[in-house]
């Protein structure tokens, strides 16, 4: 089985470079984010004539996370539980954003997560980050109860170690490599999720995130903020994982690029 994540940064603006991508790598399972569509407005049909079913999760501003899947699509649920909402200037609520979903694909549970960005340090939105995520992790200690093999995959935005981003020293006091955020990854470690880390097909760090400025990506000025994180069952059916760097080239693609796991299951 072939199972990748990919933030495509808008799947409309998108859409023909996701489906040529999907022709050719061939996974049988997708975890995107960043759609930026409503769910009834995701292109279904499209990736319908490529035999993927589509649980997707939006509501056509930003965010917005989906699953395509050729091998069963079942026990779907959208959000997590207790998530958190964010109240965005000017608004007097509280919004719940559409930043995962999951589902029992081919006897495997699967999840494509969206973590919030955090802007930076300080801000409503890095608060709301460290929160989401503590949801994230009750979610994954109710999931696991089941025994079946489980991932989550998607865009964390949290670099795990220094050696994910292209110089540190360029984040200093910055999002993505603070201690409290690296520590909320380390709880879903520590609950029994390990960090699938995929290979590069180029240069000696797995980057998965390339900023569209200053020439980042042919400098190689990038993070690995797109994570596989997995419980052993998982794990252990892992024969091979990379960052698929080509699908960033070019006019038009997205800032980020898919990491693909194969498993023997």
């Amino acid at each position: 089985m072939r199972i990748a994540t990919w933030n495509v940064n808008s799947v409309t603006a998108r859409l023909p470079r996701v489906l040529d991508w999907l022709a050719t790598a061939a996974p049988d399972v997708v975890c995107l984010q960043e759609i930026k569509c409503a769910a009834d407005k995701f292109p279904a049909d499209a990736v319908g004539d490529l035999g993927y079913d589509v649980a997707a999760h939006g509501n056509g501003r930003w965010n917005g996370v989906a699953l395509l899947s050729k091998v069963g699509l079942d026990e779907v649920r959208r959000g997590l539980g207790d998530e958190p909402g964010f109240r965005a200037d000017g608004s007097m609520l509280d919004v719940t954003e559409p930043r995962a979903v999951g589902a029992t694909c081919g006897g495997i549970r699967v999840w494509s997560v969206y973590v919030p960005n955090g802007r930076e340090v300080g801000h409503p939105h890095y608060g709301y980050k460290l929160r989401w995520l503590e949801a994230l992790r009750a979610t994954v200690v109710e999931e696991l109860s089941d025994q079946r093999p489980l991932a989550v995959l998607g865009d964390f935005n949290i670099a795990p170690t220094d050696e994910d981003v292209w110089d540190i020293a360029a984040f200093t006091d910055s999002t993505h490599v603070t201690e409290p955020e690296r520590a909320a990854l380390a709880s879903l470690r520590e609950v029994g999720l390990v960090d699938v880390v995929p290979r590069p097909l180029k240069y000696d760090a797995p980057f998965t995130y390339w900023d569209y400025r200053a020439l980042c990506f042919p400098k190689n000025r990038g993070m690995r903020i797109d994570l596989v994180y997995a419980d052993k069952q998982f794990a252990g059916a892992v024969t091979d994982a990379y960052v698929d760097r080509e699908a960033r080239k070019g006019k038009g693609a997205s800032d980020h690029a898919p990491v693909v796991v194969d498993l023997q299951v």
